[in-house]
């Protein structure tokens, strides 16, 4: 029986931002973010994941730690069960522990990630027939080793590969579109990591566009990227864009808002 494809959800988990996610990570600092304008962001990027057909879990802010709405980082989920990540800053070191006790309320099958590596979820890539692991300055060699044997308890097939340099995520770059088709900036796939797959490029100046997330039958963009936007629709994608302006301030993409599972 052929498996469902990996961007076909039913559930996702997601988290109110809290006011402290105006003093957020960021790489570059070009400004803190307006609170309520995240907010606003937030319960956009909610309500698009209910019209593509996803039951949402929305836990409440957690104060202590300003980056928390962004789920993804602190967890990796499937059908087949769930993983507790190590997340590589120090001021997001807690949020894992938060986060487990909501996992173990929804699958059977809950790992924890050992130390001393980290990992984070933002440099995970899902594909059909692979799980690509980034090396990052959030992801190490050990925490990404400790990661790919997680991966294959849970019959997926891990690949570690490197994250550019100057790319806070791999997923900073890149983005599922279907089995065969990715969405990423040329400077990610120069280094040979999508082979063998449709690549379609983020045009120049759009590389924050790469973050899109693909849930069932749309794909999820930026909406200040319309190079992007008019590529995926010639392509045939259904494009549902979305405000992101607030939560780029803080490095932040669509898909570390959500954690997003098919239930068995």
């Amino acid at each position: 029986m052929p498996r469902e494809p990996v961007y076909h959800f039913t559930h996702a988990i997601v988290r109110t931002p809290c006011p402290g996610i105006v003093n957020g990570l960021r790489a570059v600092d070009v400004g803190a973010p307006d609170y309520g304008r995240v907010i606003a962001e937030n319960a956009a990027y909610v309500g698009a994941l209910r019209e593509a057909g996803l039951t949402v879990e929305v836990l409440p802010a957690l104060d202590t730690y300003p980056d928390s709405m962004f789920v993804e980082d602190p967890a990796l989920v499937f059908t087949e069960g769930a993983i507790v990540m190590r997340p590589g800053a120090k001021s997001r070191f807690g949020e894992a522990a938060e986060i487990a006790p909501v996992l173990r309320r929804h699958f059977g099958r809950v790992l924890d990630l050992p130390a001393p590596g980290f990992a984070d979820g933002g440099d995970i890539l899902v594909l059909q027939d692979r799980v690509m692991i980034g090396l990052s300055d959030r992801t190490n060699q050990t925490g990404a080793e400790a990661l790919a044997a997680f991966l294959k308890e849970l019959d997926k097939n891990p690949l570690i590969v490197r994250t550019p340099a100057n790319v806070l995520h791999f997923k900073s770059d890149c983005s599922l579109l279907d089995e065969g088709t990715v969405l990423s900036t040329k400077r990610l796939a120069a280094g040979g990591v999508f082979d063998g797959l449709n690549i379609i490029y983020t045009p120049k100046g759009e590389e924050g566009a790469a973050n899109a997330l693909r849930i069932n039958d749309r794909v999820l963009v930026g909406k200040a990227f319309p190079g992007t936007i008019k590529r995926l629709q010639e392509a045939g994608y259904h494009v549902v864009p979305l405000e992101t302006s607030e939560i780029a301030k803080v490095d932040a993409g669509l898909s570390c808002m959500s954690l997003r599972w098919r239930a068995a």
